[in-house]
């Protein structure tokens, strides 16, 4: 009987749709591994990458995947490390979400997903048909389970793999990065250990795809529960599990490696969503408009942590409101990261358009709001125009909090490829901002030290459009706001229920207003990464035409 065994979790970035790109670099890193390990293991979906979409219902992309894996299983024939790799599976007319075992140069068995979500930005159950409740899955003399991410979190999977003799629990998993989700996870997963006395390893894959962002965080629990590894987060690691047979339990022994703190953790989600995004995408850079206001300057520090200096260009586009601390900031700020920076003034667009719109024949009316926007669609025409022409990626630079309430311009500062903070709350710029200026992650591509000037942290948010503007003439206070927004977006709050917690009852009624009549911009915007409980997009759908009116 086997009393040892070694598993390498490989803790990777596939690029959905790129089957032999995907496959080349996990054996690659099977290459690497000693003789001595028994088992290499990749996240779910692994072969295609995921989210897979509609992507999955071609029969020829099927085919492909077919035709990888059973290529992937001959290289086996080496007697070297058994794979274990998710992917999609045919089986007449329904397709799995499965993971495969290969060894001995072939495909020794499968088992498929039974729980398949569907809620928040999961709609597995649309392209996927859920799999039987099956049992363990002997490799190399060792019987293991195999639950495939949701599988774990409830009790009925891994409770029938108990029963039919499962001596370790093996999840593999896609699991998407939020602000809470690591502890989350832990925390299902501990009570699995519990409930089954079995130790339980937990492989995630890492990186971004359109608008999830994975953390990787792979880790092992002993049969009591106790971490025995920890995987980094936000970068591809291979860690190697000892697993050693003792009377009637498998003892786990593994690295522990340091994890990201809270504000860490969301800096690195927003610097590894955009690096994917435009390097999986093929785009030669990035520009951004750069206002002298915290949300650009945030964004061009991601940027730069992301792509480097070199790759990220920055433009100021004044207009007759914009002040001169406002020019000075934008372009120290630039300086800062090493940035290129442009000036280009948008005061002679201003009145052309104001000349052309003479032309048109209606009642007067005096100059308000659609003035204030001309201005911002002059910026969005002008860095869509250069991204056009020169191919670099414009990246929004709107908030969460400017989404939620529609103070963000539909075809101004809305234009963009990526809406990089479109889930960060106005609130978390400011902390954002703070940690980055005190802190340097490895990995980043930015210069060390500050890199946003204190001023631009300091002064009040003003989105330069009129005289003397500021935030707060038309909104709360943004801790009071955000404080609002989550109870409406995030927790499905009713007015009363906010009121009854303290909130004034005009701003309550207010803000659901303004939350509910900008849900047609928010759906014509550009995507950016979810990192919130419940993010704007695919997390969180309402109808563009609704009768609902809470707030009257």
């Amino acid at each position: 009987m086997k009393n040892k065994l070694k598993i390498a979790l490989a803790q990777l970035n596939p690029i959905v749709g790129d089957v032999k790109g995907n496959i080349k670099k996990l054996i690659k890193v099977r290459s690497t591994l000693n003789k001595d390990v028994d088992i290499i293991v990749a996240p779910e979906l692994y072969v295609t990458g995921y989210p897979i979409d509609d992507l999955v219902l071609r029969d020829d992309f099927l085919e492909l995947v077919k035709n990888e894996i059973e290529q992937l299983a001959e290289l086996t024939k080496d007697n070297n490390a058994a794979i274990i790799i998710g992917a999609p599976r045919k089986e007449k007319e329904s397709i799995k979400n499965s993971v495969f075992i290969l060894d001995q140069g072939k495909i020794i068995t499968y088992r498929d997903k039974y729980n398949l979500p569907n809620s928040g930005v999961f709609d597995e159950q649309r392209i996927f048909s859920p799999g039987a409740l099956s049992g363990p899955v002997k490799v190399r003399d060792v019987l293991i389970g195999l639950p495939i991410c949701e599988d774990i979190w409830t009790e009925t999977v891994i409770e029938c793999l108990c029963e039919t003799g499962a001596e370790i629990i093996l999840s593999i998993n896609a699991s998407p990065y939020s602000t809470k989700k690591i502890d989350q996870r832990m925390s299902v997963a501990v009570s699995r250990v519990l409930e089954s006395k079995l130790p339980l390893i937990y492989l995630n894959r890492v990186g971004g795809q359109d608008e999830l962002v994975f953390d990787g965080s792979s880790f092992s629990l002993s049969h009591k529960g106790e971490l025995t590894s920890q995987s980094y987060d936000f970068k591809e690691h291979t860690s190697v599990i000892t697993l050693k047979k003792e009377g009637d339990n498998w003892i786990c022994e593994g690295e522990i490696n340091s994890v990201s703190s809270h504000l860490e953790s969301l800096y690195k989600a927003l610097v590894i969503s955009v690096r994917d995004y435009v390097k999986n995408n093929g785009f030669p850079g990035v520009i951004l408009g750069m206002s002298g206001g915290i949300d650009s300057a945030l964004v061009a520090a991601i940027a730069t942590d992301a792509l480097g200096p070199k790759l990220v260009k920055a433009i100021m586009m004044p207009s007759p409101y914009t002040s001169s601390e406002s020019l000075e900031d934008a372009e120290l700020a630039s300086s800062m990261l090493g940035i290129d920076y442009s000036y280009l003034n948008i005061k002679d667009g201003m009145e052309e358009v104001d000349n052309i719109l003479q032309g048109f024949k209606g009642p007067y009316k005096d100059p308000g709001i659609t003035e204030e926007n001309i201005q911002s669609r002059l910026r969005g025409l002008v860095l869509m125009a250069i991204s056009n022409k020169f191919g670099s990626m414009v990246l929004a630079t709107g908030n969460k909090s400017e989404y939620a309430v529609g103070y963000a311009t539909l075809y101004g500062d809305m234009c963009g490829g990526f809406a990089v903070i479109k889930d960060v709350w106005k609130s978390d710029v400011f902390k954002l901002c703070e940690w980055r200026n005190l802190n340097n992650p490895d990995g980043l591509l930015g210069p060390n030290g500050t890199v946003i000037p204190k001023r631009i942290i300091s002064k009040p948010p003003s989105a330069e459009l009129r005289d003397d503007q500021k935030d707060t003439d038309s909104l709360p206070e943004y801790d009071i706001l955000d404080a609002i927004l989550k109870k409406l977006v995030e927790d499905n709050f009713s007015l009363n229920q906010i009121i009854n917690q303290g909130f004034n009852i005009d701003d309550v009624k207010k803000i659901s207003m303004l939350l509910s009549r900008s849900e047609y911009k928010r759906f014509q915007s550009a995507p950016g990464p979810k990192v919130t409980e419940k993010a704007f997009g695919r997390d969180r759908r309402y109808p563009l035409t609704s009768g609902f009116r809470n707030w009257s």
